[in-house]
């Protein structure tokens, strides 16, 4: 029987650590869904029909949680007591606030002008910047411990994906 109470990790066969194997993630995810998916039970009882949409709902959730990087960072965090409070801390360095106005301007005027070379080239330079967050949590998270220093590193990070989306929608706006 599977144990409700591990973690996302262990259920995965995981070390706990911020870089993680996405290959052998994916693999430990397909695995256990083959064992535990409902289709397989469909013929038994309700009880051992609605333990496997447990298991299941259970195993989506440790994968998806994993899977994305700021999920995972969040995850690990809570694992160590630290909560990263991102709807009410917001106090950031003032040069990365700097940086978030001059992309959001520069955002905002090639979304007006309908600039697709310009938006491609903030994509690209807010996907360089995302990886260099990664980069500093794989160094605070996994080797350093420090998780209050990764805490802010995740707030910074959501902005990075809120700016990042809205070049994507400002992109996709632009399609034919």
């Amino acid at each position: 029987m599977y144990d409700f109470s591990q973690n996302h990790f262990r259920l995965l066969g995981l070390e706990p650590a911020f870089q993680i194997d996405l290959g052998k993630l994916e693999k430990a995810y397909r695995e256990i869904q083959n064992q535990v998916h409902p289709d397989r039970f469909a013929h038994l009882g309700d009880t051992e029909r609605r333990m496997s949409m447990q298991w299941s709902t259970h195993v989506n959730e440790a994968y998806q949680t994993l899977k994305k990087p700021i999920n995972r960072a969040r995850y690990l965090l809570q694992l160590n007591g630290v909560e990263t409070h991102e709807e009410t801390n917001t106090a950031m360095p003032p040069e990365f606030l700097m940086q978030q106005m001059d992309w959001r301007e520069a955002i905002g005027e090639a979304k007006a002008e309908g600039d697709q070379a310009r938006l491609d080239t903030l994509d690209d330079e807010l996907e360089s910047n995302t990886r260099s967050l990664q980069n500093e949590l794989t160094q605070l998270l996994d080797t350093d411990k420090n998780y209050a220093a990764a805490a802010g590193a995740v707030r910074k990070l959501k902005f990075m994906e809120k700016l990042t989306s809205e070049v994507h929608d400002a992109l996709e706006a632009l399609e034919p």
